[in-house]
């Protein structure tokens, strides 16, 4: 491809050769003369100036440098289209494995592909152009909307609602059972039935390997163009707003609520019953047990306010060196006690 035919497509304003043909995509330092890059965070800018990248993607006010650029707004993005228009995923044409087991009373939309050993149960109901790989397995009363996408050994279970464009990684789980024990008069942990399904928006994500339970009673519900990362469990009865990024490894404990474009780094958790304000940032590691108002960030475990846990970092690194200056201080003071108390109340010897 041409790198004006690039820049057309991505909508960048290109300062160098249209003619020069590219090949592809990567990062700023693995980059070839037939390769495009990027530069979004500004502590790389440096790297620019070195690149061997036949053109680097920029925002608009970026220095001219050696190295053609593609200047927009959102570097980060546009590097995700090309990307998109330079690497294809596989592709799988519509038709049905002999050895998948569907239900009669399913309803699958046109243009489907279920791959091989995937089960599909009873009044299952499937949009247009539905990808099933193989041994996914959809328990009975599973809906999902067009383009639904399902990675090897995905499972949705019963009556677990899924929206449109929702995507399915290898292993996720959608709608296990909530972990609700009661203890009975022996003493013994009676399973509490978990009755409601798993809702979740358009356009949702789920990665490899994460669990979103089943509610008790109601949904658990995940909104509209949200992401959930590997390994990331959601609680019953939680609630997730639209564009919230839950990071690997994050954990909400049932009934939590997240608001809209909240971002939960990677191994946060949440307590149960707690509610995260829209626009609220838990950098990595950070626990909460308390609700968190709109837009704050907050950081470490029990969490608080990010501008001083920041502070209290670095207090903290510093504590050893206190602690000697607070001993030194204590045995100075010390010393002149015991000079005090062999002197008379005038200051001569006793």
């Amino acid at each position: 491809m041409k790198l004006g035919e690039l820049a057309s497509k991505l909508g960048a304003e290109l300062r160098g050769d249209a003619e020069l043909e590219v090949t592809g995509v990567k990062g700023i330092e693995e980059a070839g003369p037939t390769e495009v890059t990027f530069v979004a965070n500004p502590k790389y800018a440096h790297l620019a100036r070195q690149t061997q990248a036949a053109a680097v993607l920029v925002e608009p006010d970026f220095p001219e440098i050696a190295a053609a650029t593609l200047r927009l707004k959102n570097p980060y993005l546009g590097f995700s289209r090309a990307l998109g228009l330079f690497y294809q995923p596989p592709s799988y044409a519509p038709g049905i494995h002999p050895t998948a087991v569907i239900d009669p009373t399913a309803e699958i939309g046109e243009g489907a592909h279920i791959g091989a050993y995937v089960v599909v149960g009873p009044r299952v109901r499937l949009g247009s152009h539905a990808t099933l790989l193989a041994h996914v397995v959809l328990y009975p009363g599973v809906e999902a909307g067009s383009h639904f996408f399902a990675h090897a050994h995905a499972v949705v279970r019963e009556n677990c609602i899924l929206g449109d464009h929702v995507t399915l990684e290898n292993g996720a789980i959608i709608g296990a059972d909530g972990f609700g024990f009661a203890k009975n008069e022996l003493g013994h942990w009676e399973k509490i039935p978990q009755s409601g399904p798993v809702r979740l928006g358009n356009r949702v994500d789920v990665q490899a390997n994460a669990c979103i339970d089943r509610a008790t009673v109601g949904a658990t519900r995940i909104g509209d163009g949200s992401k959930v990362d590997n390994l990331v469990q959601v609680g019953h009865g939680s609630h997730v707003g639209e564009n919230t990024l839950i990071c690997a490894q994050s954990g909400l404990a049932g009934s939590s609520v997240v608001g809209n474009n909240a971002i939960l780094a990677g191994q946060a958790g949440v307590a149960g019953h707690c509610t995260l304000g829209d626009g609220v940032i838990l950098t990595a590691q950070t626990g909460v047990s308390h609700d968190i108002p709109a837009g704050k960030m907050i950081s470490g475990s029990p969490g608080f306010d990010n501008r001083l846990w920041l502070r209290a970092v670095v207090i903290f690194q510093r504590l050893p060196e206190l602690l000697k200056r607070l001993d030194r201080l204590e045995k100075k003071l010390a010393a002149q006690d015991r000079a005090e108390s062999t002197a008379g109340g005038d200051g001569s010897p006793k």
